[in-house]
């Protein structure tokens, strides 16, 4: 092992990318059933992960909201509220808009602890304001120039029933007020993503239909030294306001390049950008366009990525364990007699709090075109759960009523995933097969019942008097129903893996039940040890010391 797997020393200059999120993005000309879709991973270490909700309603002049932080919950203060504000669930309202992000950090001296809104605040009250992608990026830019934006730099995926839309922003420091920003319409026919670094380079000066920016987005960069060049069409939003370092490449950009590769010809080339190997490597285009039409379960199974097939695989390291887990421990860098090494960072992460795929359609009324496919934990190791824009009961398990991040419950889909998960990784090579089947045959329900369940509530609506209102309460009842069911067949599935292989071993079975001896007894358990690659390699590093005399 140690020759093989011999870690090469890196002087790395990175921040601490452990705690992040990856945006995948798909335009309607570039999936299989005209959906416009949008993968979203909240992975912070020791978040809770559940299902928000805001009910629609209607305001008196001069209400005021509070608003919370996003991140400790902590009281900030108020700002006015809306006339009228649209139900949301998660991250998508009723109209089927949906706004997620990641954090790119970039220049740290921009970040302004005096503003009023954090990017999680301008999220869930955009989606409160706003009907379409335009109109939500008009709400989130009027609301920080008025309150002050209280955050890093973020990009934010915007995207409706019609086209997305990738805008990204960052403060202008302490005692100015307000954010430079910039947004890009992602081409109908391609593809998209954003992990954690600016992707957002030179732009469309002059094509309002496709790009929309601050008006000092590129006099402040000059203002404050970032850019010096002599036209502003040279400028670069990332190289200004995000400089890459190796972190930004390969913990970010990389997991960018591993979806482009697996859909679009030609990004061999830019893979020592994605590496990190050369920091001047042409970088990769903010989107491409697929060699193939994507489906919403292709992008659920993207999620689940962890570099199969790449130079970047974590199939081949000492760190994958006795058990081959594609996983590795935090931190994401660490030191081994002052060298500094790291561990890759793909999409699928254990520290996701929860995972979800929405899925836009304009050719389906909105309350059964927009569905918010859902799942706590990494996205590897849960089935998504159908949850429609219209519901307005929050599933009991997905809700944080039943537990949080202190308190475990099994009536919590994130605790009851998070256990099963956390028995699967220490053996995930012989276990994780069993989670897998049971991951699958749930999707592929979901998904074949899909169109017949959206039939059935568009045909309620034009039968009933009431409408859509009767295909809203079919739709959430619905949602709620799978909902239950999921976190039954998770507990089954806990249960299981339990017993069959308790300690280290596994019982015996026959035609899906456990042998039993005549008496009505267990059969001895089956004791498998090590695979025989990894006692191979033990032998390798130890020699004679284990062997028998």
């Amino acid at each position: 092992m140690r020759i093989k797997w011999m870690v090469t020393t890196l002087l790395v200059v990175c921040s601490n990318y452990g705690e992040a999120c990856t945006n995948l993005i798909v335009g309607k000309k570039a999936s299989v059933d005209g959906s416009v879709i949008v993968s979203y991973s909240a992975d912070d270490f020791g978040s809770f992960g559940f299902l928000r909700h805001w009910p629609a309603g209607k305001h008196a002049a001069g209400s005021m909201r509070s608003v919370y932080n996003w991140e400790n919950n902590n009281y900030i203060g108020e700002i006015e509220e809306a006339p009228v504000t649209y139900n949301v669930i998660g991250n998508m309202n009723e109209f089927q808009l949906t706004i997620t992000e990641t954090t790119f950090g970039g220049r740290p001296e921009l970040a302004d602890s005096t503003g009023l809104l954090d990017y999680g605040s301008l999220i869930y009250i955009a989606l409160q304001r706003a009907r379409t992608a335009k109109e939500a990026i008009k709400v989130m830019t009027d609301l920080i120039n008025k309150y002050g934006y209280n955050s890093e730099g973020e990009s934010f995926t915007i995207a409706d029933k019609n086209e997305a839309w990738v805008m990204e922003m960052i403060g202008k420091g302490p005692g100015r007020k307000g954010a430079v920003w910039v947004a890009l319409r992602v081409p109908d026919d391609c593809i998209c993503a954003h992990a954690n670094h600016s992707r957002i380079r030179r732009f469309p000066l002059r094509d309002k239909e496709n790009c929309m920016y601050s008006k000092d987005v590129i006099s402040f960069a000059r203002e404050k030294g970032y850019f010096t060049g002599k036209k502003d069409s040279e400028f670069s939003f990332s190289e200004a306001y995000a400089p890459a370092d190796f972190g930004a490449l390969r913990f970010c950009e990389a997991r960018v390049w591993s979806f482009f590769n697996r859909y679009a010809d030609g990004m061999d080339k830019y893979l020592p950008y994605a590496m990190g190997e050369d920091l001047k490597a042409e970088p990769m285009p903010v989107f491409v366009k697929p060699k193939t039409l994507l489906s919403v379960q292709d992008v659920k199974d993207m999620m689940r990525d962890h570099y199969e097939g790449t130079p970047m695989a974590l199939d081949d390291d000492p760190g994958m364990g006795p058990f081959e887990a594609p996983y590795r421990p935090t931190p994401l860098t660490w030191k081994v007699d002052g060298n500094t090494y790291f561990n890759e960072r793909p999409i699928s992460t254990q520290q996701s709090a929860f995972v979800m795929v929405a899925q836009m359609r304009s050719y389906l009324p909105d309350y059964a075109g927009g569905v918010l496919w859902f799942g706590c934990d990494d996205a590897n190791m849960m089935a998504f759960v159908p949850v429609y824009c219209c519901t307005d009961i929050v599933p009991e398990c997905f809700s944080n009523k039943v537990a949080d991040d202190l308190h475990f419950s099994f009536k919590s889909a994130f605790w009851v995933c998070n256990w099963v998960s956390s028995i699967v990784y220490p053996r995930y090579s012989m276990l994780f097969g069993e989670l897998k089947a049971v991951r699958d045959r749930l999707e592929a329900d979901y998904n074949s019942l899909q169109e017949k369940t959206e039939r059935e509530a568009v045909e309620l609506a034009g039968k009933n008097g009431e409408g859509a209102i009767a295909a809203r309460k079919y739709l959430t009842a619905y949602t709620n129903r799978v909902s239950a069911g999921m976190l039954y067949e998770w507990m089954e599935l806990g249960k299981r893996l339990m017993v069959k292989y308790l300690d280290g071993g596994v019982r015996p079975e026959k035609d899906g039940q456990y042998e039993r001896t005549p008496g009505g007894e267990g059969v001895p358990v089956q004791r498998p040890g090590y695979p025989d690659r990894y006692r191979r390699e033990i032998v390798k590093e130890t020699g004679d010391r284990f062997k028998m005399k």
